[in-house]
């Protein structure tokens, strides 16, 4: 136990302790988080935002990790290197691997196109491939060329965005694969994003406070001098409103006002939730999906459909650019894995962990922690792939037995 000598010497506080700030710059500051993807302009309008965040979330909610497989294409083990520590823990010092690709994933369907940068590696990667990925962070590509892209990314340096040119064969580019339904620029999602920004306009328009009022005057307006004695009795309405507390103003008995600012009737709604519908089936998403009462079959088609297809994008580009060809061979790969047992309810735990442990696909120990998320138990025979209906293992003991050489099952 250190002495209260030593306690003193090394304690830290980080109120007091500040001196370590005061003589070096700890690069631009911001109100806000500068790393922090942005949409483009009309994608935050509240349906397609919501699009956005429900897919993202779902997306990275699956794991994503740096495995070594058997020869026949199954899972073996998990490689635990710098790689796979950006996949399961930290991307960078920013971001966790869970909020990395929600951020990637937004990008992603927001731009259309997304490029997963190295930004921190042992080894040049011009000069050599075989080179441990020990940061990456998700970024914009602005412009393209043969055999590079430009990429818009934000350095942690100093906590501002740049332009980096690097070549393709180091970056990873992943593409919307619903790209024609949502990035095109007359796709459905275009579409819609175009309907919501004009049925915003027209509801700033009705709560501008705006009268909207004709004014119909006892002659005709045909000569300049009665056009400017009408223009000077609107004036004077208007200074009457203006100056009024209340907003009152008066008119002549001979003269009639019309009120214009009612509602007017057109199908703009109508259009917006028919392309919302369309789009939904496009992407194979229910309303039950987005507010969260979808059934375990719905929720299993929108897996399928819509989260594995943008998943096995990101896996199948980060296998073919962060991993040699030689590290293929040698069966390293980088896969996701999807739990089973999310979608089942709890009803059904009791039924699946029976039928699992007969069957002998998975043991006690298996169920507990994958399904179930206890701990395992510290008994060798809950390890053990066996029906405990029909058959015991060689190293227990014997059932106890009475005088009678009858079971002994109890009372």
């Amino acid at each position: 136990m250190p002495s209260l000598g030593d306690r003193l010497r090394h304690a830290w506080n980080a109120f007091s302790n500040t001196d370590y700030y005061g003589y070096q710059s700890i690069g631009a500051g911001s109100s806000f988080r500068p790393d922090r993807p942005r949409m483009t302009r009309g994608s935050e309008q509240s349906i397609l935002n919501g699009i956005i965040t429900r897919l993202s979330i779902d997306v990275s909610s699956v794991p994503i990790s740096h495995t070594r497989m058997d020869q026949n294409g199954g899972y073996a083990e998990t490689i635990e290197d710098d790689l796979n520590n950006c996949l399961t823990l930290e991307a960078n010092i920013d971001q966790t691997s869970r909020e990395f690709m929600r951020s990637a994933v937004a990008m992603l369907l927001d731009k259309g196109c997304v490029a997963l940068v190295p930004t921190v590696t042992d080894i040049n990667p011009n000069l050599s491939s075989s080179y441990n990925i020990k940061k990456m962070r998700a970024g914009e590509v602005v412009s393209w060329y043969p055999q590079h892209v430009t990429v818009d990314l934000y350095d942690e340096f100093t906590g501002q965005h740049k332009q980096v040119t690097l070549p393709k064969s180091v970056v990873a580019i992943i593409y919307n694969p619903f790209y024609s339904v949502m990035n095109e620029p007359n796709s459905t999602l275009q579409r819609l994003k175009r309907k919501l920004v004009i049925l915003d306009a027209i509801d700033e328009q009705s709560g501008s406070g705006k009268l909207d009022l004709i004014i119909q005057l006892p002659y005709t307006i045909k000569s300049e001098g009665r056009r400017q004695q009408a223009e000077m009795r609107r004036k004077d309405i208007e200074n009457q409103l203006a100056g009024s507390k209340f907003g009152i103003a008066y008119i002549d008995s001979t003269e009639h006002i019309t009120q214009l600012n009612r509602a007017i009737e057109n199908n703009l709604m109508k259009q917006i939730e028919y392309l919302t519908s369309v789009l939904y089936g496009q992407l194979g998403l229910t309303q039950e999906i987005i507010d969260g009462t979808a059934n375990e079959q719905t929720m299993l088609n929108y897996n399928n459909r819509t989260v594995e297809p943008i998943l096995s994008a990101f896996v199948d580009e980060m296998k073919r650019k962060f991993l040699t060809k030689t590290a293929r061979s040698q069966g390293q790969s980088i896969v996701f894995f999807r739990d089973p047992f999310r979608l089942a309810p709890v009803a059904q735990l009791a039924e699946l962990a029976d039928k699992l442990t007969r069957n002998e696909i998975m043991s006690p120990n298996e169920f507990r922690v994958r399904a179930l998320g206890y701990k395992a138990v510290d008994d060798d025979r809950a390890n053990e792939l066996r029906n405990r209906n029909l058959n015991e293992s060689p190293d227990a003991e014997p059932a106890p037995q009475t005088d009678s050489g009858q079971l002994d099952i109890g009372e």
